[in-house]
């Protein structure tokens, strides 16, 4: 599994749409394959969870990404999945590690 977790400022609805076409648009095989969003008084919180094709890992893997907003405060939270093709433990990670760094690119171009 890999992860990124980090802090921005922003506007939490365009940030989410933004998110949701970078990832989208870095990937011709990415998908959105689940979407959910939540508020808790003036907290705002939308789970994405993404799924692609690795050409590199000839499997799938998918990124579950968190964005948790209070004003114009940002947290992102994300996890990379899947991929290996061994049954105990992990052979190769290119696939997930690839398909988290599409995201990481994606927050520090809007930072």
């Amino acid at each position: 599994m890999a992860a990124y977790q980090t802090s921005l400022q922003g506007e939490f609805d365009h940030f989410v749409h933004y998110i949701k076409n970078e990832v989208l648009n870095r990937s011709s095989s990415a998908s959105l394959e689940e979407e959910l969003e939540e508020r808790l008084g003036q907290v705002r919180c939308c789970l994405l969870a993404f799924e692609r094709y690795s050409f590199t890992g000839s499997n799938r893997v998918s990124l579950s990404v968190t964005i948790l907003g209070a004003g114009q405060q940002l947290e992102v939270m994300a996890a990379a999945t899947g991929g290996s093709q061994a049954m105990f433990f992990k052979v190769n990670t290119w696939g997930e590690e690839s398909f988290l760094d599409t995201l990481v690119e994606a927050v520090e171009n809007y930072q």
